[in-house]
């Protein structure tokens, strides 16, 4: 096993089993999560989403680990629902998940945290999506509500539901619409029209895009900038995008956030330790984040 797919030692319990999956820690405070269906173009079958979920549950409660980044192997980054997976999915298949979970809007498609466990995700830590090559579909929606998006010169993303007679129900639709207004989320949610990662950089859609073969290198560049950050303080400040991003408005938005997160973690210790080597002229010491 090699030192990345290892736990690390401040580390206790260990991350939930997702099929067709590595997980790995290829740097301090850093988790990677890599979708390993390259002869499915990483498509995800029903089960493997609420695996998903289970996985970034527990990343939100491992103290050390402060960002995770996900990637795909081979060709594809996720090219979306499995199919033939999902064709076996039938109406009284449907019907006996609706009677298993009885509780009002539960999609028995999906986990609460929508595709892959997280493209309706709010959850406590970023999420850097490392495009690497096909993103359609579901995974189109991940990385929709990832916190950053890197993508490779060659990669593609598509919504096509609507070419083979289904929709976007995973959380994309609404996020899409706020991320590059109405006419842009139109076109590509009603046409199924693919698009370049440089097309999507221009829209807002993506922040960075690099040559082939460098996009995990790059997220993880962009994770350990963030992960080098009071863990407390990128808690919090997410959390205020967040706001944003579920549509509060800018005063009512900071005045939730002063009056709830915020006095969390006013005068700790990361708090003080920031201020501190501020005056000290030196780098921060950072205690991982209790919340």
């Amino acid at each position: 096993m090699s030192p990345a797919h290892q736990l690390p030692p401040s580390i206790t319990t260990p991350p939930p089993p997702v099929p067709n999956t590595l997980v790995s820690f290829p740097r301090p405070h850093i988790l990677l999560v890599t979708l390993n269906r390259p002869k499915q173009l990483n498509a995800i079958p029903r089960p493997q989403h609420f695996a998903l979920e289970r996985l970034w549950d527990w990343f939100d409660t491992q103290r050390t680990l402060r960002v995770a980044v996900l990637t795909g192997t081979g060709r594809a980054f996720c090219a979306g629902a499995d199919l033939k997976a999902a064709d076996s999915f039938n109406l009284s298949a449907e019907t006996k998940a609706r009677q298993e979970l009885p509780e009002q809007g539960v999609n028995p498609r999906f986990p609460p945290g929508g595709f892959g466990g997280m493209s309706n995700r709010g959850g406590l830590k970023p999420i850097i999506a490392a495009v690497n090559g096909i993103c359609f579909g579901g995974g189109m929606e991940m990385t929709t509500n990832c916190d950053l998006v890197v993508a490779a010169t060659g990669a593609l993303f598509a919504l096509p539901e609507v070419t083979i007679g289904v929709i976007a129900l995973a959380g994309a639709l609404p996020r899409l619409v706020r991320t590059v207004g109405r006419q842009r989320a139109a076109e590509m949610a009603l046409s199924g029209k693919r698009y370049s990662a440089k097309e999507l950089l221009a829209w807002g859609l993506v922040n960075e895009v690099v040559e082939e073969g460098k996009v995990l290198d790059k997220a993880l560049e962009w994770a350990e900038k963030i992960a080098g950050n009071s863990p407390d303080a990128v808690i919090v400040t997410r959390e205020g995008l967040k706001l944003g991003w579920e549509g509060v408005g800018p005063e009512q938005g900071t005045d939730l956030l002063l009056k709830g997160w915020y006095g969390k973690i006013e005068g700790g210790e990361n708090m003080s330790e920031g201020k501190r080597s501020f005056n000290e002229k030196r780098k921060p010491v950072w205690k991982d984040s209790k919340l």
